[in-house]
């Protein structure tokens, strides 16, 4: 049977962005959301994840692109003069990849956000890693031996099908990882060609042609525009987003693709449920 996973990243980020989440999952088909623990609009995020109760809420571990939970004087070789994260993803993964100091400070930082997520008191659904950089070996390597002490289970897997060949060694090594860690992932991932520009109608085209097995479809949504959606998502359509993600054109063609909504947590029920039955 085909299932789905409908995945908000960037939350916290902003309030728009939040406001957002929250609509999509009251009265559309987000299931499912990623923290970014460290940015401005997190603690917003936290109460609104409470005030639902039923959106599955992950950790978006962000090592690029955003600020550090940790003060940026204790992550000096992962920030740059304006305290924040590189913008650029290979410059910081080579960094991550052969400065010892640079690793050590991964070890940190990344723990940090675990412990501030374990602080917020909710249920904790998945792990992913902003701009999917846990395709890095070296991230990889820590979310997985640091996410243990947490209790993580899920993790995504940013397979998009018939996606780039000069990412499929990565993938191949990911999937392989996690499977040998016995975390619960997604068999598919869209969104990857097309992010932030996940509108109404490119929604509906891909779910005509969704794949068997468990597919995550992940989203940037905001309500409306800000100076902090645009510096860190720039040219995304992220209202457009949100409008696919509460529109009834697509609930029916999720009805019609025979998908089953989901989420990490459910996955993750129902494989201990197997589990059980197989041992009895």
């Amino acid at each position: 049977m085909r299932k789905l996973i409908v995945t908000a990243d960037d939350f916290g980020l902003d309030v728009a962005v939040n406001e957002a989440v929250e609509e999509a999952h009251r009265r559309g088909v987000l299931t499912t959301a990623g923290l970014m623990v460290g940015a401005p609009a997190a603690q917003d995020a936290v109460e609104r994840a409470r005030r639902l109760g039923t959106l599955e809420v992950g950790l978006h571990v962000t090592l690029v692109r955003g600020r550090p939970v940790l003060p940026p004087a204790e992550v000096p070789d992962l920030v740059d003069r304006n305290g924040e994260f590189h913008w650029n993803l290979v410059r910081a993964g080579v960094a991550f990849f052969f400065l010892p100091a640079a690793r050590r400070q991964l070890e940190r930082e990344i723990r940090a956000q675990f412990e501030a997520f374990a602080r917020t008191g909710l249920e904790p659904g998945h792990v992913d890693v902003h701009n999917h950089m846990h395709l890095h070996p070296t991230i990889l390597a820590l979310v997985l031996e640091i996410g243990r002490d947490y209790g993580m289970r899920s993790m995504r897997l940013p397979a998009e099908p018939g996606g780039s060949w000069a990412l499929a060694p990565w993938l191949a090594l990911l999937r392989r990882r996690l499977r040998g860690a016995g975390m619960v992932t997604n068999d598919w991932v869209l969104g990857l060609e097309h992010s932030g520009a996940m509108d109404t109608a490119r929604l509906i085209e891909l779910l005509g042609r969704l794949p068997d097995g468990v597919t995550e479809i992940y989203f940037h949504p905001a309500t409306r525009p800000s100076p902090a959606i645009e510096q860190a998502l720039p040219g995304y359509r992220c209202r457009a987003e949100y409008e696919a993600l509460v529109s009834e054109e697509v609930r029916r063609a999720i009805e019609i693709a025979g998908a089953e909504l989901t989420s990490f947590r459910r996955l993750r029920l129902h494989q201990e449920e197997q589990e059980r039955c197989c041992v009895h």
